[in-house]
């Protein structure tokens, strides 16, 4: 087998902030089937927005990836948009949230929750 062909990237990271909210956020729950579910959706101030949920379980057609005690869920549709993003949580002056790095984003607004691609 090539290199290329044994080399699955990770379509999508997740910050190590992000996984210890995520994980005290399934902790405070009690339900350790919960996941992250990360998503795109038309509007914000630059077209696409970002949102997350929680999810006990995924549809057939969504994408799992795990991370050792946590896990994120992608639907088909928003995956196309978030391969090769970071997930992240920050805690500022604005609040805490959740939050994307997305390399392919050739446009985001300043509070960063929309982008364009």
């Amino acid at each position: 087998m090539s290199e290329a062909e044994s080399f699955v990237p990770t379509p999508l990271m997740l910050s190590d902030s992000a996984r210890a909210r995520l994980r005290a956020l399934i902790e405070e729950e009690g339900n350790s089937e919960l996941k992250l579910r990360v998503y795109v959706t038309g509007g914000g101030c630059s077209g696409f927005q970002y949102g997350f949920d929680f999810a006990d379980e995924a549809a057939d057609d969504d994408t799992v990836i795990p991370f050792g005690d946590v896990a994120l869920v992608i639907d088909p549709l928003s995956y196309q948009y978030l391969v090769g993003s970071t997930v992240d949580y920050e805690e500022g002056l604005a609040g805490a949230r959740f939050l994307i790095q997305n390399p392919n984003a050739t446009t985001t607004c300043g509070c960063g929750a929309s982008f364009m691609v």
